[in-house]
């Protein structure tokens, strides 16, 4: 006669399933995702309220387990405990990164949406550019002191060692053609009567 085990054999104590577990014995996880697997992904549900959040923390929990079983301590509290509390701190870890990535998406947000509002500021400042490059140089000199440098006509055109009607008339026909090319364009739809 073969023994036979009986078919409600007594789960093995957590002492046993470190010892196991030490010793590299696979079965040992197994056993122990059996009687603590649904706790751990509850406990990390209930934190993290993603459920393929909680699978991964709970198969993080059970890897550390397997790969550092000498992590828990039978004399310090139960499996169920231990693990449990794995499952927690890693719970709540996963949020706080969550937490902060929201954050960080958040500020690009605000900062997106502000360069989109800034945005034609900055295109207007790219026109006047691209407008004072094309000036004349004795133009675009008198409206860089004027303008720039904060220098009256009079002030630029010692500056310039030029006469102040001379800087005066410059400065306003740069002004003049600056205007000429920075006008925005007729509205096609107001020209149109609609």
């Amino acid at each position: 006669m073969v023994p036979v085990e009986p078919p409600h054999s007594k789960p093995p104590t957590d002492e046993q399933l470190r010892q196991r577990l030490v010793y590299g014995d696979g079965s040992a996880l197994s056993d122990a995702y059996d009687a603590y697997g649904p706790l751990v992904t509850r406990v990390a549900l209930r934190v993290t309220r993603s459920p393929s959040a909680a699978e991964d923390i709970a198969q993080e929990v059970f890897t550390q387990l397997w790969t550092r079983p000498y992590a828990f301590d039978p004399d310090r509290g139960s499996l169920r405990t231990w693990l449990s509390m794995l499952a927690h701190r890693r719970a709540v870890d996963w949020v706080r990164s969550e937490e902060r990535h929201r954050k960080a998406a958040r500020a690009l947000a605000v900062v997106h949406t502000e360069e989109v509002q800034e945005n034609p500021d900055a295109e207007r400042a790219l026109m006047l550019h691209s407008a004072l490059a094309e000036l004349p140089l004795p133009q675009r000199q008198v409206v860089h002191l004027s303008y720039f440098a904060g220098r009256t006509y009079r002030q630029a055109a010692a500056e310039l060692g030029i006469p102040e009607g001379t800087a005066k008339s410059r400065l306003r026909a740069a002004l003049h053609r600056l205007a000429t090319m920075l006008a925005e364009p007729p509205d096609p739809a107001i020209e149109e009567g609609v």
